[in-house]
């Protein structure tokens, strides 16, 4: 007798989902192709972007040896190009190594870049931080300690910052050049109170601390 119910009931789910089954076949249809069509286009957008990842990178390899090979205008070119057409990733780096081209012809314009690199926000704060200290290096010549206090104190003052012992090693420099001997030292202990200040950096600091006229006594 239980093996008839149990014929019965599985009759019954089949006529249930037989059912279900006319009623939404279409939709369930239309579901599965928008699934398969979505991950179709998804892995499809990924070799896309992976072939154009594979192509800047190809290119950009070819305007450093441009650079390395002193053809500066050729390179300067071919790192313009991959501003309008690379990936984020490499238009941030063919925007700092442009900059570096036009640097060996114009240092102003050059210096121009690099602060527009530093001001774009859609740029990683590590670029703009490094933007900001190429900008400092080729102004500090010309310009003031308060305008290179400007550019470079948010960087030099930040301990999360990458490029702070290149920051506060110009400011020292710019203070010094100032005869600013109370802010040049400031950023001076400042490097040599970073335990993670690199050696080579330390001992430059060191020899201008040394030229640095002795504290007043009190």
């Amino acid at each position: 007798m239980s093996e008839l119910f149990d014929e019965v009931d599985e009759e019954v789910r089949r006529d249930q989902l037989k059912k279900l089954w006319d009623k939404y076949s279409i939709l369930i249809i239309a579901l599965a192709i928008l699934v398969v069509a979505g991950v179709g286009g998804w892995r499809g957008y990924q070799y896309l972007e992976a072939n154009k990842a594979a192509e800047a990178g190809a290119a950009f390899d070819r305007a450093v040896e441009l650079s390395d090979q002193n053809k500066h205008a050729e390179a300067e070119a071919a790192f313009a190009d991959l501003i309008t057409k690379a990936p984020s990733g490499y238009r941030t780096l063919a925007r700092l190594r442009m900059a570096a081209e036009v640097a060996t012809r114009d240092q102003p314009a050059a210096a121009k870049l690099y602060d527009e690199i530093a001001a774009d926000r859609s740029v990683g704060a590590p670029e703009q931080d490094l933007a900001r200290i190429r900008a400092a290096q080729i102004v500090m010549e010309t310009t003031t300690y308060p305008n290179m206090l400007q550019r470079l104190e948010a960087t030099a003052t930040s301990k999360d910052s990458t490029f702070r012992h290149s920051a506060r090693e110009l400011l020292a420099l710019s203070a010094w050049h100032a005869n600013d001997a109370t802010a040049a030292r400031q950023w001076l202990d400042q490097i040599a109170n970073d335990g993670e200040t690199p050696p080579s950096l330390r001992s430059r600091a060191e020899a201008l601390q040394a030229l640095l006229p002795p504290v007043a006594k009190s």
